[in-house]
């Protein structure tokens, strides 16, 4: 039965993509009424209402008629940013070619999304956040959940614009809104230009195929200063450890030659202008570096806590790039993976990139996330776990970072209000450890109390 309902939503999707490029909203009411008209008015003998149909099937024919001779032509370049963020309105420019020799007035521009509907195993394996609220007859027939499904997949949305009058072969430029609701990628197609009948029930359309993508990154909290505690650590091969295979140090003088020393070491040019063998004289590197400890272990593929949870692991790390620090960002979706970030090596904005594409892990341990940390383990100075629920193999990683002497800043994230008195009484709390509670919905109040 689900197939069956599935088909019928895409089949339905299509058709409403359809009539929302032709049909207005007056043109969808006078519709309305010509089809009551015509069931009315099926007894000619008992009713005259088949004269309102007769007279509103005339309009509709007319527009449609009017429609056919709507002859633009245009070209367009559109100027998208490679990001945006969620829940900040994004404004940019496109221009516009009108290619004939008329003024061209009335006209409305909207995007193309590309197509956006899931496919079946999708909306059968993916619940919309909060489904289980639902009654069990919206359950049954997941319209709700097909209509969350494409809103997630198509990222965000864009309004028709009203274009000003557009002179003959001349290019106008106009500025249009796209308000991102979720992270990913958007995919636009095109551009479509439409003119309405006189009576405002049809719309004549021109679409130019246009395709261009732009990345969602997740939306960021304020924060306070935050001054991550730990001390300097020695970093074997220096900053370049993260980039590249190799040792390499800080250098620190030039000095003369000893024998024992490496001929790697020797400084060529020096020893072209002094006429004797000198050797770079170099020094270890100690700095800070920090573990930030993204969990995404949950059942089902999308939750609103993972996402705010991505939102905070992309606003600490945005606030820890301005620290002279490292930054270690750990999570495992398909695999364990390690990010290092900082003091020059990859830049904030690659950073919030890798959060825009974090999946949940759905078919492994949180344990698994222990061995990437572990490999690390020497080097950090601090740690930021970042928790979407509080249980033993968490306990298990707060209590192993303790043991090492790592200073670790907990946040546990739940959206549950019986659960705050339980967590509280469970927190870790001393000098190398200290614990946060994250509401959903308060979640920027409670950011700002750290």
């Amino acid at each position: 039965m689900k197939r069956v309902f599935y088909a019928i939503f895409r089949f339905g999707a299509r058709v409403n993509r359809a009539r929302k490029k032709r049909l207005t909203n007056n043109g969808l009411a006078v519709l309305s009424c010509t089809l009551l008209a015509g069931i009315l008015g099926l007894d000619t003998n008992q009713t005259l209402t088949y004269q309102i149909f007769t007279f509103l099937l005339s309009i509709i024919g007319i527009a449609i008629i009017f429609s056919r001779f709507f002859r633009f032509r245009f070209n367009a370049v559109r100027f998208l940013p490679k990001f945006a963020t969620v829940g900040v309105t994004l404004k940019y420019r496109i221009l516009i070619h009108n290619k004939t020799t008329q003024s061209q007035n009335n006209l409305k521009l909207g995007e193309n999304f590309a197509d956006t509907c899931p496919s079946f195993q999708e909306f059968t394996e993916t619940p919309e956040p909060g489904e289980e609220q639902r009654t069990s007859l919206d359950k049954y027939f997941g319209y709700h959940r097909w209509l969350w499904l494409i809103s997630r997949k198509q990222c965000a949305t864009a309004k028709a614009i009203e274009l000003p009058p557009l002179l003959p072969n001349s290019k106008t430029e106009v500025v249009c809104e796209i308000t991102p609701s979720y992270r990913g990628v958007i995919r636009l197609t095109g551009l479509t230009v439409t003119r309405s009948d006189p009576f405002g029930i049809w719309n004549a359309c021109k679409t130019i195929s246009l395709p261009q993508s732009m990345l969602i990154l997740p939306k960021l909290y304020h924060l306070p200063p935050i001054q991550l505690p730990g001390s300097r650590r020695y970093q074997s091969g220096g900053v370049t450890l993260a980039s590249s295979v190799g040792d390499s140090e800080e250098f620190r003088s030039l000095r003369d030659y000893r024998p024992g020393d490496s001929l790697r070491q020797i400084h060529w040019k020096s020893w072209a202008k002094a006429g004797k063998p000198i050797v770079k004289e170099e020094q270890d590197e100690f700095f800070v570096r920090h573990a930030l400890i993204l969990d995404t272990f949950q059942s089902v593929k999308y939750s609103e806590i993972l996402e705010e949870a991505i939102s905070i692991a992309a606003s600490l790390s945005y606030e820890v790039q301005t620290q002279e620090s490292l930054l270690d960002l750990m999570f495992v979706v398909q695999e364990a993976y390690c990010f290092t970030f900082g003091r020059g090596l990859n830049s904030t904005e690659k950073l919030l990139e890798i959060l825009a594409s974090v999946g949940a892990c759905q078919d492994k341990a949180f344990d698994s996330l222990t061995s990437v940390l572990m490999e690390k383990i020497s080097l950090l100075s601090g740690c930021i776990c970042i928790f979407l629920c509080w249980d033993e193999p968490r306990k298990r990683l707060v209590n192993y970072l303790r043991s090492r002497g790592i200073h670790t800043l907990v946040l546990i994230l739940t959206e549950a209000e019986a659960q705050l008195d339980s967590l509280k009484l469970e927190l870790i709390k001393d000098d190398l450890t200290s614990c946060h509670i994250l509401k959903l919905g308060q979640i920027q109040e409670e950011l700002m109390k750290l």
